[in-house]
């Protein structure tokens, strides 16, 4: 099976910016699509960002002109820059597998643990 481990969270003050890693030990890497979900506390997992196999990207409306996702496929690695951080960011951010591009949770194979993300001042 997949794994995934994300790593970065933390507590960052509005204006702020982190960078989530997540490494997969899957051999198929470079041949999934890879993504970042977010839950936010009490709420329903929601779209970040994902990107194909080769570098082709789509970004949910909260993340646009804020958040940058990419993949290293020598390395098993995507990651998540997140500038310009705001408190409604908060939530737990996976990662994700799929076989194909796609916005939609159920459509992902494989997941991470999850990271803390917290702003606030």
């Amino acid at each position: 099976q997949v794994q995934l481990v994300e790593s970065g969270g933390g507590l960052v003050q509005p204006g702020g910016s982190l960078r989530l890693s997540c490494a997969a030990s899957a051999r198929a890497f470079p041949n999934y699509a890879m993504a970042w979900f977010r839950r936010p506390p009490g709420k329903e997992r929601e779209f970040v960002a994902t990107i194909s196999p080769t570098g082709g990207t789509v970004y949910g409306d909260s993340a646009q002109g804020r958040f940058t996702i990419s993949r290293d496929n020598t390395k098993n690695m995507v990651y998540l820059q997140m500038n310009n951080l705001k408190p409604e960011d908060t939530a737990v951010y996976y990662c994700a597998q799929s076989a194909f591009v796609s916005t939609t949770a159920r459509n992902f194979v494989s997941w991470g643990q999850g990271t803390q993300v917290t702003v606030s001042s």
